[in-house]
């Protein structure tokens, strides 16, 4: 029997879309939210859906989407470089004026497990609870939570696959506790599923994107599910149930969204919060830039907030643009990834974005250590100067905020290690460099090292991976063909050299020298969509470090050496558990889980000219 623990289907979120619009808009009626719909199809979507072309689904397609389907594809589907510039507001008025369908169809009841979930405990059993199995954030598995050793990968094999239904992007982080999975989608749906069989429990629907590993804390006598989606809510679930306990809009900007982990000690729960609004000033027309990045430390009973840290200071309006539009800074400092927590110091760390606007701050490009209790900066330390940038800067016609800077953030989480009796706190930027900070010495960078050319689409992504000996460090370094639009075109084609880009360096913790260099894999064959990049987070297990790459494949490189253990190319077409036609693409954002002798992978990401997918992939020794 399927679980009852949906608190928003579809029919109720485009209820709940429809008020918002009439209230973002001052309107107070349906017909004024319809109008607005229209307003923004006319301007943004008829040129193409109002054409006769093969390429392009008609209007009359699109009103068979329900307004869940078509808000989520300009989101984070197919849609989603088209519609960077609309606000949120936009998006979810066009999806109500176009759609006249209430609500999708729903999942077999073959796909579910027929059973109440087991129940969770925080024992010593192995786990996955969150972005990393410790808050070190170090994505290093034991031999005893892993159940697998580094001689056994050989013989890893498909053991079941879960489809996300309609999705062309698989990019969100499995949790793993109890013998449960949980795991977010494009789609807004949150699941939870038996680990070991991938039937499902229960389903939860958020009001945006869900790509964040969403954490288990217990609290009480009861174990929450905490998590983020990519419109600024923040939930609380009840893990064994998927029933809602609290939400809470994280920030009062509307481009608001949560990309990174949280991270929980005790009665609080720790939320950083990146925006959209670096891709709002593709449009001429948006007042470049309001948003500030933040950590908001909120009680997980009740969702309260007890404090909340700007990361760069309230912006002001600066001057104008000249067709009239006021531009405003600083701006910017997003935080992207899961905060780090040091409870022996009572702080945690996080890593920064670059600004949006001018003029710059030197709270960007950088590492900064918090108060848990108050928020309060207990240091700062940047690596890169003067870095505002936003997709305006992309193309002939740029939008630049002044002076165009590098956009090197760093996007992964720190880590917290310890070498030769010391701690150090270690971090990836986009530069393609890995510093290692002092965290007794106010963060004084003790070494750096490069490895690789970093850029726009370059460098250290997602995350690192580190165990005992060493920090790992894979890159992307895509390189656009010289015919291609650019990473941030609106329109594709974007194309990327089929032999150029990748690598996974392998540093000692000690001083940061290179231990080894592992090249990336170019494409066989070349194809559209593939490159050699690894932008995916690293995961380790004694022996084994594994990266995921833009060609679809997943390899598993020996902590010795750097040789390959294992290869297994992800980029085709599977028979599902529950019952959806998916497929396998890029790897990206989401790096691979292991616990208790399964591997958790999830293949596809259609952005930047990559390629789509749309499945959770589980692998074991024993197989199918």
């Amino acid at each position: 029997m399927k679980p009852k623990a949906k608190p928003l289907i579809a029919a109720q979120i485009a209820f709940v879309s429809i008020a918002l619009v009439a209230s973002a808009l001052g309107r107070a009626d349906v017909a004024s939210a319809a109008a607005a719909g229209n307003a923004v199809y006319q301007r943004h979507c008829a040129a193409c859906h109002d054409q006769n072309s093969p390429r392009i689904p008609p209007r009359a397609a699109l009103e068979k989407l329900s307004a869940t389907r078509i808000l989520r594809t300009l989101d984070f589907g197919l849609m989603a470089t088209i519609a960077n510039p609309l606000r949120q507001e936009e998006r979810v008025a066009v999806a109500n004026y176009l759609s006249t369908v209430a609500n999708d169809a729903p999942l077999p009841a073959t796909a579910f497990c027929g059973r109440a979930a087991p129940r969770l405990s925080d024992a010593d059993a192995p786990r996955w609870p969150g972005w990393s199995p410790s808050a070190t954030n170090s994505r290093f598995q034991s031999a005893a939570g892993a159940g697998l050793a580094a001689s056994d990968l050989s013989r890893l094999k498909l053991k079941w696959a879960f489809g996300y239904r309609g999705d062309v992007v698989a990019f969100a982080a499995p949790t793993v506790q109890n013998g449960i999975l949980y795991v977010g989608s494009a789609s807004g749906t949150v699941h939870a599923l038996d680990a070991r069989s991938g039937c499902l429990y229960w389903t939860f629907e958020a009001d945006g994107p869900v790509r964040a590993a969403p954490l288990i804390h217990q609290h009480g006598l009861r174990h929450l599910l905490l998590f983020g989606d990519l419109t600024g809510s923040f939930y609380a679930l009840d893990a064994a149930t998927g029933q809602a306990v609290w939400k809470r809009r994280i920030d009062e900007h509307e481009a608001t969204r949560l990309t990174g982990s949280a991270a929980a000690l005790g009665d609080f729960v720790y939320v950083p919060a990146a925006s959209w609004e670096e891709n709002r000033a593709i449009s001429a027309d948006y007042p470049c830039c309001t948003f500030r990045g933040s950590v908001t430390a909120l009680r997980v009973a009740d969702g309260s907030v007890t404090w909340k840290r700007y990361l760069v200071a309230t912006p002001l309006r600066i001057d104008a643009a000249p067709n009239g539009t006021p531009r405003f800074g600083p701006s910017g400092v997003p935080v992207w990834s899961a905060p780090t927590l040091d409870a022996r110091r009572g702080v945690l760390y996080v890593g920064t974005g670059n600004n949006y606007s001018a003029p710059t701050t030197s709270s960007s490009d950088a590492v900064i250590a918090l108060d848990l209790k108050s928020g309060r900066i207990v240091w700062s330390q940047q690596t890169t100067t003067s870095d505002a940038w936003n997709r305006g800067c992309i193309g002939s016609d740029k939008k630049c905020p002044g002076v165009e800077g590098p956009d090197f953030d760093f996007g992964a989480s720190p880590i917290l290690v310890r070498a030769l009796g010391r701690d150090l706190l270690v971090a990836g930027q986009k530069s393609g460099i890995v510093y290692a900070f002092d965290p007794d010495m106010h963060g004084k960078i003790l070494w750096q090292a490069r490895v690789g050319h970093g850029g726009i689409s370059g460098g250290v992504l997602w995350g690192m991976s580190a165990d005992d000996w060493h920090v790992y460090a894979a890159v992307n370094d895509a390189v656009l063909l010289p015919d291609s639009e650019g990473a941030g075109a609106r329109i594709a084609p974007v194309q990327w050299e089929p032999a150029r880009g990748g690598g996974l360096t392998a540093l000692d913790l000690a001083d940061g020298r290179k231990a080894w260099f592992s090249p990336g894999h170019p494409c066989a064959p070349p194809r559209p969509g593939c490159s050699p990049g690894q932008p995916a987070a690293l995961s380790a297990i004694p022996g084994a470090v594994f990266s995921g790459s833009s060609d679809g494949h997943l390899r598993a490189f020996a902590t010795e050496d750097g040789r390959v253990l294992w290869d297994v190319d992800t980029e085709h077409e599977y028979k599902t558990v529950n019952g959806v036609a998916a497929k396998g693409g890029s790897l990206d954002a989401a790096g691979p889980v292991i616990v208790q002798g399964m591997l958790y992978v999830n293949s596809g990401y259609a952005r930047f000219g990559k390629t789509a997918g749309n499945v959770l992939l589980a692998f074991s020794v024993d197989g199918l």
